[in-house]
């Protein structure tokens, strides 16, 4: 039991070691696209870190301690609605953020590497959309919009990137207030924002994307044992008939998430080379071990009501 329970400590340590380690990894990433790229030739993208360099063309204020100030806030209501975990990622994040925008705020000498202020513009989106993404699949935020985005989410299927899309409209073109900013200055800004987007659904969809598999083998029962004991996943056994041969068989079902795929395949052909299987990708999957329903706040409040109730009674 005690070796048991070592393990156990071990890997927890190990995961929340990787987590933080991979936070890093993303706000070094998203704080050099903004003080090395973004902000050094005038271009303000969306986001918060946008709305605090149009702050900055404006007033002066350093973007990194209006970053602070108004994620503090925002961080208080992300601990509330996504749980404590969450909280204590992202002040972390938001820490090293503020850390890497003041270090990185004089390494102008990117720009140099660029002719194209278009080129410039399409790289450093990319590098931030990236950055971004490893902080959110690790479950930390840099704040912001970011915090934002993650609350619609839990609570409605709305995709990350649709929210920062909707959100970033406002921001970016707010810069149009700024003396001296030109709608060239906006259409840059709204360029960076549609590539982040894009590439943000495309990482987080990618990874979290569920596929279903159907196996038809005659060593069914030693599959299916397999996938549930050593692999941790659920099967379901469907009762079929050949048509042309006449004979009843068992078609197995699984669900899976995309990381999970190769090796649910490989294991059914370890066990039986001559098995047939088809795989489908599934666009949403809700139930035990993949998403939970998202039904909006009204809902999800009513429900608790009603159960509150029954417990009372």
């Amino acid at each position: 039991m005690a070796e048991k329970e070592s393990k156990t400590l071990k890997q927890t340590i190990l995961s929340t070691v990787s987590d933080y380690l991979v936070i890093t990894l993303g706000v070094i990433m998203y704080t050099f696209a903004w003080s090395a790229m973004f902000i050094p030739n005038g271009i303000a993208s969306g986001g918060l870190t946008g709305a605090c360099t149009i702050l900055n063309f404006a007033t002066g204020i350093p973007v990194y301690l209006s970053y602070i100030v108004i994620n503090a806030l925002l961080i208080l209501l992300g601990v509330l609605i996504l749980g404590k975990g969450f909280g204590f990622k992202t002040l972390y994040a938001i820490g090293i953020s503020s850390l890497f925008l003041d270090l990185m705020a004089n390494w102008e000498f990117i720009h140099i590497f660029f002719d194209n202020k278009l080129l410039l513009v399409v790289v450093a989106a990319i590098i931030e959309s990236i950055g971004i993404s490893f902080i959110l699949a690790r479950g930390g935020s840099t704040g912001g919009t970011d915090i934002v985005a993650l609350i619609v989410n839990k609570f409605w299927p709305v995709s990350l990137g649709k929210v920062f899309l909707f959100v970033d409209l406002f921001i970016i073109a707010s810069v149009l207030l700024i003396p001296g900013k030109t709608v060239e200055d906006m259409v840059y800004g709204y360029v960076a924002m549609v590539i982040f987007s894009v590439f943000v659904d495309w990482v987080m969809l990618g990874r979290n994307s569920t596929w279903q598999i159907m196996v038809f083998s005659t060593k069914y029962k030693e599959i299916a044992d397999t996938v549930i004991h050593d692999l941790n996943r659920g099967v379901t056994a469907l009762d079929a008939q050949g048509w042309y041969s006449g004979e009843s068989k068992k078609v197995l079902l699984i669900m899976v998430r995309k990381p999970e795929l190769h090796t649910i395949t490989k294991t059914v052909k370890e066990i039986d080379p001559k098995a047939f299987v088809t795989v489908a990708s599934a666009s949403t999957v809700y139930g035990e071990g993949f998403d939970e329903m998202k039904t909006g706040i009204n809902l999800k409040l009513k429900k608790k009501s009603e159960n509150a109730r029954e417990e009372h009674s």
